[in-house]
């Protein structure tokens, strides 16, 4: 495949990726490719290509001899991604107290300063952002790359569910958190790091149901920006 080519599957896959993360596609619904290319302004080759990384990173799925279909919104699988998460982050931490740099921690606390501990005018997907950020940088202080490239991949799956958490989030309560961890990593202090963690992170099945009650009514009321 030519350069060209790579990039048309990636531009696609971009696009895609970002309609299947906040729900552009109802959950259930089946893909019509043909209409999906002709929106797209591509052919079905690249395409299918794009269709296909997204079914392999979980953010689509597909059925043989039928095609692809928006991912419903399981209440199990959005659990154990929590599950998943935590345990990524909480063994990353570990990792980054012993090799994150200190001026890397004292940058995520500048970060921290800079971004502040309330919402301002900032849209719902923008406080998604950062908060995705702050961890990601974090568990970057590890050095573990497919930690990392893991957790990017988690935290695509369940955007969805933390856009509807952030709603009725306590932006200054969580940004506190964000601090006290970022400056028990500073101190080297893994039982503070970790259980700072796990109750940041933590999610019950009864939250993660109400959640996704609350986001079929946005899907089929109004729509998600993802």
């Amino acid at each position: 495949m030519s350069a060209t080519s790579d990039s048309v599957v990636d531009k696609v896959y971009e696009q895609i990726r970002h309609m299947a993360i906040g729900y552009v596609f109802k959950p259930g619904e089946r893909l019509n490719e043909v209409a999906l290319a002709k929106q797209l302004g591509v052919s079905r080759t690249p395409l299918r290509e794009a269709l296909n990384r997204l079914s392999i990173e979980g953010l689509l799925r597909f059925l043989p001899g039928k095609g692809f279909y928006c991912r419903d919104l399981d209440v199990h699988e959005i659990f154990y991604l929590y599950e998943l998460r935590k345990a990524i982050e909480v063994s990353a931490i570990k990792l980054a107290i012993e090799r994150a740099e200190e001026a890397d921690i004292r940058a995520l606390i500048d970060f921290l300063d800079a971004t502040g501990p309330d919402a301002g005018e900032r849209d719902i997907a923008e406080l998604v952002d950062l908060d995705e950020m702050f961890h990601e940088r974090v568990l970057g202080m590890s050095n573990n790359v497919e930690m990392l490239r893991v957790l990017k991949n988690v935290n695509a799956r369940i955007r969805f569910v933390r856009w509807i958490d952030m709603k009725r989030a306590d932006r200054p309560a969580s940004q506190d958190e964000h601090r006290r961890l970022a400056h028990a990593l500073l101190a080297r202090d893994e039982a503070a790091c970790v259980a700072i963690l796990e109750k940041h992170i933590g999610r019950r099945m009864d939250q993660i149901v109400v959640a996704i009650r609350e986001g079929y009514a946005q899907i089929y009321m109004s729509g998600i920006p993802a």
